[in-house]
């Protein structure tokens, strides 16, 4: 596994670790010691170790978006008109501002970005559309797709 600055060196354990934790964030030291094999302080440390390294991230609590009202989702395709550096960083800083753009990647295809962007509904993401994403700087064009159903997403 790599992160921005080095790699990080990875055992059989540690790899359990992860895969356990990212089905169960919540799983005490107890039960992940005992499904992995080992005992509980030298798996705390090794948790420790996965987090101080910048393996593990965060931990965070994954709501449920239909059950507060966020189970509109779009995917906008977006070109800018200048793809310097410059230009791409201004609309990464900004494109970060906007709260409802759940997912951002740049994209190699006849576009630049990809954004997911989830709202109530199509009314507000038309606002947010206009309002927030088309005022992004250098943002040439855009294009939308609407999700019908959400089959599977990484965060469930």
């Amino acid at each position: 596994m790599k992160n921005s600055q080095h790699t990080v060196e990875l055992d059989d354990f540690d790899r359990k670790i992860l895969a356990i934790m990212g089905r169960d964030g919540r799983i005490t030291f107890t039960e992940l010691a005992l499904q992995v094999g080992l005992s509980k302080t030298p798996c705390q440390q090794r948790v420790k170790r996965l987090v101080d390294s910048g393996l593990i991230v965060g931990f965070r609590a994954i709501v449920d978006p239909a059950k507060v009202g966020l189970d509109h989702v779009a995917f906008t395709e977006v070109k800018l008109s200048d793809t310097r550096e410059d230009a791409l960083m201004q609309f990464n800083m900004a494109v970060r501002q906007i709260p409802e753009v759940e997912e951002c990647h740049m994209i190699a295809s006849s576009f630049d970005y990809l954004l997911k962007v989830r709202t109530p509904d199509i009314r507000r993401y038309r606002i947010v559309l206009g309002e927030k994403i088309s005022s992004l700087p250098h943002v040439a064009s855009t294009s939308t797709f609407v999700a019908m159903e959400t089959i599977c997403e990484s965060a469930r």
